[in-house]
């Protein structure tokens, strides 16, 4: 796992180098500390390296923290940061446009060691929240959430048939066993549900076993076959290309994804 990253950007060295030492102490080796003395050397590190949180002066030459921050923004960085902007100036401008680029801190020099930490602390969490949100959405079928939203109004045997998915989600479902199970003959079932969930029952089983396919490729280590074997595929190679199907990836590629975002989530 790669270590979690702090980026300070400051032109001034004896301030850079005097938060980075606190920070480093009060880190204890899990997080590392990159400084840049400017807002080109800051933007190239961004560009590289996925930063949990960035420090940034504000005024600097050429390129200002405030400046940095909209561009980080409007490039779309993979990973954006959460930010703490300090400042020599107590300026309500400044402290606006800080509200307008989602900053979640703004200091004024010469922060205190304590006053630095917390809100060091305080900005970890905010990412973390935000990160864990961004995570959950990658887990989630947009189309399953409607069905959920909508679920309180379906008929009893579309809703006893979701719930028998539910159960058996680990094996193969077919549509005549579910009917049989509602008691509804297959043809009426079939159309009964597509009606209400404005998808066939196929689908939405295939989306429904992906979703925990999701779920297992980005909180386990288990090999995607035992995934496919647990969501009810007999082969890999089906599950694979169902996956492809569905998401425009491979299930290797799908999990590669909790390495920059979801990585340290436990």
């Amino acid at each position: 796992m790669r270590n979690r990253t702090i980026l300070i950007v400051d032109d001034e060295l004896r301030s850079r180098e005097g938060m980075k030492k606190i920070l480093e102490v009060w880190a204890a080796g899990q997080y590392e500390i990159l400084t840049a003395s400017n807002g080109v050397a800051a933007m190239q590190i961004l560009e590289e390296t996925p930063v949990e949180l960035m420090i940034t002066d504000i005024r600097m030459p050429e390129i200002s923290g405030l400046a940095l921050v909209s561009q980080m923004r409007e490039k779309g960085i993979q990973r954006q940061p959460s930010v703490i902007l300090i400042s020599g100036h107590a300026e309500f401008e400044y402290a606006q446009q800080a509200i307008h680029l989602s900053v979640v801190d703004y200091l004024l020099k010469p922060a205190s060691r304590d006053k630095l930490i917390a809100s060091v602390e305080n900005a970890l969490k905010a990412g973390e929240e935000q990160e864990h949100i961004v995570f959950m959405r990658k887990m989630t079928d947009p189309q399953l959430m409607v069905i959920r939203k909508e679920e309180a109004a379906l008929s009893d045997p579309v809703r006893e048939a979701m719930h028998y998915v539910e159960m058996h989600i680990e094996q193969a479902i077919s549509l005549q066993e579910v009917a049989g199970h509602v008691h509804l003959n297959g043809s009426y079932f079939s159309s009964l549900f597509k009606e209400q969930c404005q998808m066939n029952f196929s689908e939405y089983v295939a989306r429904r076993k992906l979703q925990k396919a999701k779920e297992l490729l980005l909180k386990t280590n288990l090999p995607i076959a035992e995934i496919a074997s647990r969501t009810g595929y007999q082969t890999v190679k089906y599950f694979n290309k169902l996956f492809k199907e569905y998401d425009g990836m491979s299930p290797g590629q799908y999990r590669s994804m909790r390495n920059g975002t979801e990585g340290h989530i436990q």
